[in-house]
């Protein structure tokens, strides 16, 4: 993987590239920053211009012997340390690693350096299992960082998540850290640096990233994605620095034109007290699992303050797609001070009800009818 994949960070990349050309590069570096800024991207596309046998202008070559390699992840010199679970029918002692799960970890990787925890969680088939970092695990690292380096360069431990490590491993492997290998560099990639053990972040040269500029995201939305300019820039500006919210967007597109129209009936209806249509509206949303209609209720929340903001007509200040613009073009007037609040709060308590399963039913008829009220305020 190259420097040039990964998406912005300009100033990331040539910090890490000075580190290496002034002969500066710590042995342990923690790399961390906002959700969905790429931080493990731009680590493993650090351990592959480490590990590149003819890296120049300023990236790796991608062509010789290593990178061939490390296009498919399968650098010897290059060990992945990830959180896990224990697998199913195995025995009550045994300790899971993560060579247990090596073809589901390359099988995501193979997808993209952007993934998350839920992704990774879904792919070794669990959404409920708290994936640890287990002693077992630490001793495996310190056996194959023991060994001397297969293509006689740097050994790259790319540690995932260390704060899911247990207290036991975690001081296994700061004595690894205080002691390292010859050649031997620890990337700690951490979405909660505040979670280590201070041991170990003493111990690591803290390198901290920024959210992605908006328009590298949306440049990438359109040179990836094939997305068209004017909603990569809608998309870009609504994830705020995160490519994963950019891509969480792109997902959830056709539900929220489906939560957009069921917020224009909805509103529309009670405004003009159209009692059997409210009665009907009900009964829809009522027919959704409860998640999906939890979701609805903070799309709902959303276009709401929306609609509030969109009164002091500052583009800056909003973050809607084209359809939702145009309905909140003639909606806003009827969201104001003496009554965002109330609408708000009504979306939020009504999330709340339908999480301790009061009848869906009454929750949303009860919805049409404040709703008729409020809009009038």
């Amino acid at each position: 993987m190259k420097f040039e994949e990964v998406i912005g960070q300009y100033d990331a990349k040539e910090r890490l590239r000075k580190l290496v050309a002034d002969g500066r590069l710590p042995h342990a570096m923690l790399i961390s920053g906002p959700h969905g800024s790429g931080k493990m991207a731009l680590a493993m596309a650090f351990a592959s211009y480490l590990l590149c046998a003819n890296r120049h202008d300023g990236d790796s070559c991608g062509v010789c012997p290593q990178c061939v390699m490390l296009r498919k992840w399968a650098h010897p010199d290059l060990h992945f340390t990830f959180p896990v679970i224990k697998p199913a029918n195995s025995s009550a002692d045994y300790k899971p690693i993560s060579d247990d799960f090596s073809n589901e970890w390359h099988e995501l990787l193979a997808k993209g350096p952007y993934f998350t925890i839920e992704q990774w969680l879904e792919a070794i088939g669990t959404t409920s299992q708290q994936a640890i970092m287990t002693v077992k695990e630490a001793d495996t690292v310190s056996h194959k960082l023991s060994l001397r380096s297969s293509q006689g360069g740097y050994k790259v431990s790319l540690v995932w998540l260390p704060e899911r490590m247990r207290e036991d491993t975690a001081n296994k492997l700061l004595k690894m850290i205080e002691e390292p290998p010859s050649q031997t560099i620890f990337l700690l990639v951490s979405e909660n640096p505040a979670a280590l053990l201070e041991t170990i972040r003493s111990r690591t040269q803290r390198f901290d990233i920024p959210r992605i500029g908006t328009e590298d995201i949306e440049k990438a939305l359109v040179d990836r994605r094939g997305i068209e300019q004017e909603a990569a820039h809608r998309i870009a500006r609504f994830a705020q620095g995160s490519w994963m919210a950019a891509l969480d967007t792109l997902d959830a597109q056709s539900e929220n034109r489906e939560f957009l129209e069921d917020f224009i009936n909805l509103t529309r209806k009670s405004f003009m007290r159209d009692v059997a249509g409210m009665r009907n509206w009900s009964m829809d949303v009522a027919k959704y699992g409860r998640e999906k209609q939890r979701r609805m209720l903070t799309y709902f929340q959303r276009m709401v303050r929306e609609s509030f903001i969109s009164n002091f007509h500052n583009p800056e200040l909003t973050y809607m797609t084209l359809e939702e613009e145009n309905f909140v073009k003639r909606f806003a007037p009827f969201v104001n001070e003496n009554n965002v609040m109330e609408l708000s709060e009504l979306m939020e308590k009504a999330s709340f009800d339908i999480g301790r399963n009061v009848n869906a039913k009454m929750v949303f008829f009860d919805i049409t009818l404040q709703v008729t009220v409020l809009l009038r305020k």
